[in-house]
């Protein structure tokens, strides 16, 4: 892809994903056509990288549908997988942005904010990373399943326990809403501090009557939730 010529995409997957590269990238300049991953052939022809965002269960299965080119490079952007699944075509790479992508245009707007991305293979990867504006990282195949959970602890599981706030919170008539200033402040700690010097609560200070009487109002669900944080909030302390 060289200056001259606007590189062309084929975003394969109509889903948040593809949308929002699909948008991120011809704001960006790119000759995009984007298409849905459910048809038979997937054609590589005329395009520089054909970039596939469909969901990992499927990358590999859809990786052996595309056909006519060994010129472009074949890539997916599943967090949680290598190389590997896209089959022995000739170009291959990973570009997996570490942001939330709930729709199109947000997630557009944040594939061109300066995030960072998770990429390898091809170097078309790293060079559509900085093209948008973020900051391209090596994560090797052996590394992507840790990566991955660590992205995943610290997006979708914190939206479980928000969940979890909103429940608790409102059997006494609150709304989870008035606790995300905490929330807010305490992700400034961890992001200023680290995350040992940001710990504070009962399980810190080794209050155990305090976490009993949280204990006492919950429902089995969340006890099971709350027990396994409280665990691992107390080994934290521990380590400082």
């Amino acid at each position: 892809m060289t200056p001259s010529t606007p590189p062309r995409v084929r975003v394969v997957g109509r889903g948040r994903a593809g949308g929002s590269f699909a948008a991120a990238l011809s704001a960006f300049g790119r000759q995009v056509d984007h298409v849905a991953g459910h048809s038979e052939t997937i054609s590589a022809e005329d395009v520089d990288l054909v970039l596939l965002c469909v969901p990992d269960s499927v990358v590999s299965h859809v990786a052996a549908r595309v056909v006519g080119s060994t010129a472009a490079v074949v890539a997916h952007t599943a967090g949680s997988l290598g190389i590997d699944v896209l089959g022995d075509h000739p170009r291959r790479a990973v570009l997996h942005p570490l942001a939330s992508l709930p729709d199109p245009e947000v997630g557009a707007a944040r594939l061109r904010s300066g995030i960072t991305f998770a990429v390898s293979g091809d170097p078309v990867a790293r060079e559509v990373a900085e093209a948008l504006g973020g900051t391209p990282i090596e994560v090797g195949d052996a590394q992507r399943a840790a990566y991955h959970a660590a992205a995943t602890i610290a997006s979708n599981h914190l939206v479980a326990l928000m969940d979890q706030v909103d429940r608790v919170a409102g059997e006494v008539g609150l709304g989870g809403e008035m606790y995300l200033p905490l929330v807010h402040q305490t992700l400034d700690n961890v992001e200023r501090l680290g995350a040992p010097a940001a710990l504070t609560g009962p399980a810190a200070r080794g209050d155990v009557a305090t976490l009993d009487r949280h204990r006492a109002l919950l429902s089995d669900s969340d006890v099971a939730a709350y027990n396994a944080m409280a665990e691992l909030c107390r080994a934290l302390a521990a380590r400082r």
